[in-house]
């Protein structure tokens, strides 16, 4: 019973943290986080994450993704896809450039000061996505675009994580070949799928079940992204591209409307909630200097060839803002790769707390400054 009272106090949490943000007129996902930081064992005490909530979470990023799959306009990613990469590669390069070099210059190793950049080179989007759809902005160009170069983006830290995990413990070349091989039939069966979901759907719709079209769109989502987790990429990769598929569907619709319903009750809260839950604040405490420095690279490493790339590809300047800002979340991706690196042994207890509390920190920031961009641009 003590899984469903965590729930509970989960759910409650989040219902009041989205009145009273509502009230403030910030977005919900940030009052969502901050309440998460207060129930989490480091203040109140009321919530410790365990292995139910966890799954919940997880399921709930990858339902989120999957929405924000099923709202995108394929012709506009595909149109703007140029523009995704370029901010994808910037959105990569610079954070490993930049936190390496500050990380090394304080004293850290290497390995660590490297590891630092791959941390903060994956970005997280599905927060962005959830301001980006209380706006109504998640199927702008600017939207499409963020959506584009986030996938990228992943895509590349896993590369890079992979590659760098391997040499740091003694793998081999045919190791590395094996993973890229793996990922690149990954997007083949993408790409196959793409083309498939929509003659696949005239089978389902003459099956003599109830709800069968959200089933079954279901089955899809939560089997690309178990897919792509096996392939040694993130699962909410898999996710939103099938919901890129589903969208080419003619019932697309009420798959968003119900699959809405399944994820906004339950899953997606939850996973808001608990990805601030594991935050520390030791280093806080200790190293408050170092901190603030590396949240502010954090920003600014996303910001400024995310922005740079949309003034380049003539975008306004609100829109090339509000993807210079949709870019700097971090959330469930970097704390994956963060905890990739404490389980290896790449990183220090210490190390990691650092991390943690920074991605948190770029995090809850990232709504307000998308919010702080579209109530000075949007007319």
């Amino acid at each position: 019973m003590n899984d469903i009272l965590q729930l509970t106090i989960v759910l409650i949490a989040s219902l009041i943290a989205t009145l009273v943000s509502r009230r403030l007129k910030i977005p919900a996902v940030v009052g969502q986080m901050l309440v998460g930081i207060l129930i989490a064992p480091s203040v109140l005490g009321l919530v410790h994450s365990g292995h139910v909530l966890e799954v919940m979470s997880e399921i709930g990023v990858i339902l989120l993704m999957f929405l924000a799959g099923i709202e995108s306009d394929l012709t506009v990613l595909k149109k703007n896809f140029k523009a995704s990469m370029l901010v994808a590669v910037g959105g990569v390069i610079l954070p490993l450039i930049a936190f390496g070099l500050v990380a090394f210059g304080f004293g850290y190793g290497i390995s660590t000061s490297f590891f630092y950049g791959i941390v903060f080179a994956a970005t997280s989007v599905s927060i962005t996505v959830e301001v980006l759809q209380e706006y109504g902005k998640l199927s702008t160009r600017a939207g499409s675009i963020i959506l584009g170069a986030a996938v990228v983006d992943d895509i590349l830290a896993v590369l890079i994580l992979s590659i760098f995990t391997s040499f740091k413990n003694g793998g081999s070349g045919s190791h590395l070949f094996i993973q890229f091989l793996l990922e690149l039939l990954f997007f083949a069966f993408l790409f196959l799928v793409h083309k498939l979901i929509p003659r696949f759907w005239k089978f389902v719709q003459k099956l003599p079940i109830a709800n069968k079209n959200t089933i079954v769109a279901l089955i899809i989502c939560l089997g690309l992204s178990l897919l792509a987790d096996s392939v040694g990429m993130s699962a909410v990769i898999g996710s939103f591209f099938a919901g890129l598929a589903i969208s080419q569907t003619e019932v697309s619709h009420k798959i968003e409307e119900y699959t809405s319903a399944i994820g906004y009750v339950i899953f997606i809260p939850v996973f808001f909630v608990l990805i601030a839950i594991s935050v520390q604040f030791d280093s806080l405490i200790h190293h408050p200097w170092i901190i603030l420095l590396f949240t502010f690279l954090a920003i600014l490493t996303k910001f400024i060839p995310a922005y740079f790339v949309g003034k380049a590809s003539k975008l306004s300047t609100g829109e090339s803002m509000l993807i210079g800002t949709g870019m700097i979340s971090r959330g469930e991706m970097a704390l994956i790769v963060a905890q990739i690196g404490l389980t290896s042994a790449i990183i220090t207890d210490e190390v990691y707390s650092e991390l943690v509390i920074v991605i948190i920190l770029a995090t809850v920031l990232a709504p307000f400054l998308i919010k702080m961009v579209l109530k000075k641009y949007d007319n």
